[in-house]
């Protein structure tokens, strides 16, 4: 059976001549890249068209619901983004009202703006010992729906972007008494399932929705992720709708055949894949067993931190399960902070990871890695423990007070309460204002490390002297904060 790829190359091979979109013609064979382009078809016959498919496109959807187990699946092109825009806004009016997660990505909050929603925000619970977020506790969202009985969706992120993975068959009973859908940012999560070592996908352990980044943590192009819709809670022509609106109307079937073609391979080759993707990671492991200082948050730790090792027990900090793809590996407690962590891993050993936090550094491993990958990181690892050292007690009792900043007052706590929704906030007349002087202000526009894209403060919330501490120590970190204007160390307020 052909599949969208196959479909593509056959009618760049045909004898047809292309009056149409777009203008270079598949004619490009002495360019770069002169293969993409010979694919880089438009709506023409046999090609079928994303928002209404009917052939080959549907057929491939289709692909990938069965893969997933999901009863409908869309292909995305504008990333996660397009799917979770699409998401919250077919399941709450305007003017409505939204409980979501405080550690979601920027996008959600877009939708949240767009559609001028009033939020209602969960707090995962925080992991201090290691600096990130758990996950959600039903209990959680319990109390958030008795309290608020006009909520009409609940939005959460799981897994977090440091691999945590919230018991989403506990929310979902909790969400679905009140008849109301349970949106899942899978993001993080799109290889969740397809091997009986991962943790299972929200697509089966009960969510409405879920929007899964292919790109992300499996082999598919930039831009690429996926829309799964279970059940009867959410109107699915207002889904396709919403998807034509905040997608490009010519999407591109280089990303399209991609995604197939991921698809294709995880049907055929899962198996193998991950197989012998978790014989490296093992290997990797048993060689880096040596650290002294450097600390791999993993798994097993869980029981350390208060829970359990098992996917399915409860525990709490709302967290049932890490992601084997994800690495957070902290220098914690030694001279070394995250950033220096990141950029000696960079400039001396050209490992280039994902992100640098205040502690640690995340790296994302996936089927694609190869053993040479994982043996680079280990030898990188055992020589930079080596060469760092514990912190002394003076050194210690030095950042006792910038600990106690970033711990016991974690970054999602930090603003104040809402004076405006998003919606209002973003209308409102601006001005810029230093950083330092910008305590009980509201802000304008959003302020996020990035990565991973989560608000600090989000526009309509105020400014707090804890958060502009936390602001200026991650600039004394070197970390990436976007909404704060470097020159100046300024940043919008309402006026």
């Amino acid at each position: 059976m052909d599949n969208l790829y196959s479909e593509l190359k056959k009618y760049n091979n045909c004898d047809i001549y292309p009056y149409h979109m777009p203008g270079h013609k598949r004619n490009m064979n002495t360019m770069p890249m002169a293969e993409a382009y010979a694919i880089d078809l438009t709506e023409v016959e046999g090609s079928d068209n994303l928002y209404h498919a009917e052939g080959i496109l549907k057929d491939a959807m289709q692909r990938a619901a069965n893969l997933y187990h999901a009863e409908e699946t869309h292909f995305l092109v504008n990333g996660s983004t397009g799917g979770i825009l699409s998401a919250i806004s077919a399941c709450v009016k305007q003017g409505g009202h939204i409980l979501m997660a405080r550690n979601c990505h920027r996008s959600a909050y877009n939708a949240v703006m767009l559609k001028n929603l009033r939020s209602t925000y969960l707090y995962p619970e925080y992991i201090k010992d290691w600096q990130v977020m758990g996950g959600i506790t039903p209990e959680a969202v319990r109390i958030a729906l008795e309290a608020n009985p006009e909520i009409e969706a609940v939005f959460i992120t799981s897994p977090t972007y440091e691999g945590l993975v919230s018991d989403i068959k506990q929310l979902a009973e909790e969400v679905h008494k009140y008849d109301i859908p349970l949106i899942v940012d899978e993001a993080h999560g799109a290889h969740f399932g397809l091997n009986e070592v991962l943790p299972d996908s929200a697509v089966t352990e009960g969510a409405d929705l879920v929007i899964q980044s292919l790109h992300k943590t499996l082999p598919a192009f930039t831009q690429t992720a996926l829309l799964h819709v279970n059940g009867n809670r959410v109107d699915r022509e207002k889904i396709r709708m919403y998807l034509s609106l905040y997608q490009t109307s010519s999407p591109s079937y280089v990303l399209m055949a991609g995604i197939d073609q991921c698809i294709a391979l995880l049907e055929e080759k899962r198996t193998t894949l991950f197989a012998q993707f978790y014989q490296n990671r093992q290997q990797f492991f048993d060689k880096i067993k040596e650290l002294k200082h450097i600390r791999i948050l993993d798994k097993s730790i869980l029981q350390d931190i208060g829970g359990h090792a098992s996917f399915h027990a409860k525990n709490p900090y709302g967290t049932i399960a890490m992601d084997d793809c994800k690495l957070v590996i902290s220098a914690q407690g030694t001279n070394y902070n995250g950033q220096k962590l990141y950029e000696i891993l960079l400039h001396q050993y050209g490992l280039q990871m994902e992100m640098a936090a205040s502690t640690y550094v995340l790296a994302i491993l996936t089927v694609m890695d190869t053993r040479e990958g994982f043996d680079r990181l280990a030898k990188a690892l055992l020589a930079i423990d080596k060469e760092v050292h514990a912190m002394t007690e003076d050194n210690h009792q030095s950042t006792l007070e910038k600990e106690k900043i970033q711990i016991d007052t974690n970054i999602l706590y930090s603003c104040g309460k809402p004076f405006f929704t998003i919606g209002e906030a973003v209308e409102k007349d601006w001005e810029n204002c230093r950083l330092m002087m910008c305590e009980n202000r509201v802000a304008a526009d959003y302020i996020c490390l990035y990565p991973p894209g989560i608000p600090l403060i989000v526009p309509g919330e105020q400014f707090t002297a804890c958060l502009i501490r936390q602001i200026e120590a991650y600039q004394k970190e070197g970390l990436c904060l976007l909404g704060v204007e470097k020159n100046q160390n300024t940043v919008k307020v309402v006026k």
